[in-house]
């Protein structure tokens, strides 16, 4: 929108400079050339407007008497030459080649041939016969009509063209033709101007009759060289006296500029033709300007846009960014304000924001670790008071029994076996305690069931001192022998193993050769692991496992959904149930 704004008004200054200058331009330009072709219009017009009055020796009194008489003497004529010399050094007419005059009957006198006879009728001479019938015209003749005048004296230029003066010469009192008298002019007057006057680089004048025949034309112009056609020209010439005197040809090539100056006296006209490109020269110049005006301050406006707008919008951008990785979860992505400008508030309010989110999540942290740790030992809490009741009923049944000292043998396992599992309050043991916890528990059901019971333990050694959440195995090994061998009716075995696997996860396995799970119950058991549904307790007897279910939650809950407890059976064949936990989890 800057831009536009900034654009349209330079633009539009452009094309209304553009438009004036370019008016302005041409009109001075094409003013210029029509004034030269005035100017020699002007100077025509007085050179014919001096010579014509040479055509006063028609009024000479010895002139008229020559002419109306048939009889003259050797002095007349001395006489009349004498008179048209003296014409000729007052006025100092240095372009009048020749001063003829002659009456009705070919009798005749002049400058350069003195007296002569016609040897035809004057009167055949269409110019003469015009002027007996027009007395009070005067004609101007111009050299290309030469061959029509026949020269009235017979009398022949070399080199020269001639521009012709012809008037009637009347009886003072009756007013009747006596004769006619003629003046020849060198016409290098008009020729000299269209030779040495040029409009630009390549245009021209040249003289064209009431016709629109070209008269002079000038003398480097090539023979096939195309000039106006004569109805162009008829038609600014038949409007020579109103402003209607010039016009744009565009009929061949480049457009050309063409207009008419009117000779008074001589019924001529002064023709300019010249290429419009070079009238408008300077108008193009001008037009180059202001384009390159044009595009500078367009190429301005556009940076200080861009330097203005970067100025504006960096800061914008750079909060962008932090508010991005903000987003993100990067909390240190902290603004650095610059100024006192509403960015710089708002930068400063995002700082703030960000300190205290991270005081929140902090608090948060806090407060997810207080509530996973007193969920861990609400677990716990849940699976001790079980399998207390469980041993405590071992040691009742064994003390009714009156085995004393398995009873006191028992109780000292007991002991030892709380011990381990309350260490001093800690959540973590090493794997070694784990299990040496268990070895006491098997020891204690062994001395119960000890018609059905057998067990193995095999832990690779190295897993000795990494650390492991305790009361891990103990209700995995009590679900072994309560829900597999203790159905079973007969003796059985719980196998212990443990070992590493890839180098990153410790996998631990409790196996018996109970009666197994039915696939119903099998997938039933999968079912409340997968989904962390706790199963139903019915009596005596945990659906599922209760403490399988308790050792499940705590290792998810701890190490992640990628940990914790998985169950294989066979039904009559036996059950394996494996605990997967990392090796790098816990601390001591």
């Amino acid at each position: 929108m800057f831009i536009i704004l900034t654009c349209i008004p330079l633009i539009a200054v452009g094309l209304i400079s553009y438009q004036k200058s370019f008016k302005t331009v041409f009109n001075n330009s094409k003013a210029a050339a029509m004034l030269s072709a005035d100017q020699l219009a002007r100077d025509l017009d007085t050179q014919f407007i001096d010579t014509r009055k040479l055509l006063e020796i028609s009024k000479n009194t010895q002139v008229l008497h020559f002419l109306f008489s048939q009889e003259d003497t050797y002095e007349d004529t001395k006489q009349i030459l004498r008179t048209m010399d003296s014409y000729r050094q007052t006025y100092k007419y240095d372009s009048v080649l020749n001063i003829t005059m002659v009456n009705l009957y070919g009798r005749g006198i002049s400058e350069r041939k003195g007296l002569f006879q016609l040897e035809k009728n004057p009167l055949r001479n269409p110019h003469l016969t015009r002027l007996t019938n027009n007395p009070d015209e005067v004609l101007i003749i111009p050299p290309s009509d030469a061959s029509v005048l026949d020269r009235i004296d017979g009398f022949q230029y070399s080199n020269t063209n001639v521009i012709s003066i012809m008037a009637a010469v009347k009886q003072q009192i009756t007013h009747e033709v006596i004769g006619f008298i003629v003046i020849d002019l060198d016409d290098r007057v008009v020729k000299q101007f269209c030779d040495n006057v040029t409009i630009g680089a390549t245009g021209f004048y040249f003289v064209v009759d009431s016709s629109g025949t070209p008269i002079f034309t000038p003398s480097t112009l090539k023979a096939s060289a195309k000039l106006p056609l004569p109805s162009d020209l008829v038609h600014l010439l038949n409007g020579a006296d109103t402003n209607d005197t010039n016009y744009i040809d565009s009929t061949e090539g480049k457009p050309k500029f063409v207009y008419v100056a009117p000779s008074r006296m001589t019924g001529w006209s002064i023709v300019g033709y010249v290429p419009l490109q070079e009238i408008v020269e300077e108008a193009n110049s001008i037009r180059q300007l202001i384009i390159i005006t044009v595009v500078l301050s367009f190429v301005f406006a556009v940076s200080l846009h861009f330097f203005i707008s970067n100025r504006l919008t960096h800061p914008l951008h750079l909060l962008k960014s932090k508010m991005q990785l903000a987003a993100s979860g990067y909390l240190e992505a902290k603004v650095v304000p610059t100024g006192n400008d509403e960015v710089a508030q708002l930068g400063n309010s995002f700082n703030i924001m960000l300190s205290k989110i991270r005081k929140l999540l902090e608090q948060s942290i806090k407060e997810q670790e207080e509530i996973k740790k007193a969920e861990l030992r609400a677990l716990q809490a849940q699976i001790n008071p079980h399998f207390l009741y469980n041993t405590l009923d071992s040691i009742v049944w064994m003390a009714e029994a009156g085995k004393n000292n398995q009873v006191i043998q028992l109780v000292q396992s007991l002991s030892k076996l709380f011990r381990i599992s309350l260490s001093k309050g800690r959540d973590w043991i090493i794997i070694n305690k784990e299990v040496e916890h268990v070895h006491s528990y098997l020891v204690i059901q062994q001395m119960r069931y000890r018609d059905i019971l057998d067990y193995e333990i095999d832990i690779e050694p190295r897993l000795n001192p990494y650390p492991i959440l305790k009361m891990i195995l103990q209700p995995i090994v009590e679900n072994a022998l309560y829900h597999g061998l203790k159905n079973k009716r007969r003796k059985g075995l719980i196998r212990l193993t443990g070992c590493i696997e890839n180098e990153e996860d410790i996998v631990l396995t409790v196996e018996d050769d109970g009666i197994g799970m039915s696939p119903e119950k099998l997938e039933q058991m999968r079912d409340y692991l997968t989904n962390n549904q706790p199963p139903e307790q019915t009596g005596n007897e945990v659906s599922g496992g209760f403490g399988l279910h308790n050792v499940q939650q705590r290792i998810k809950l701890y190490y992640g959904d990628k940990y914790g407890v998985s169950i294989d059976s066979i039904q009559n064949e036996g059950t394996k149930v494996s605990i997967r936990i990392p090796m790098s989890g816990g601390n001591i």
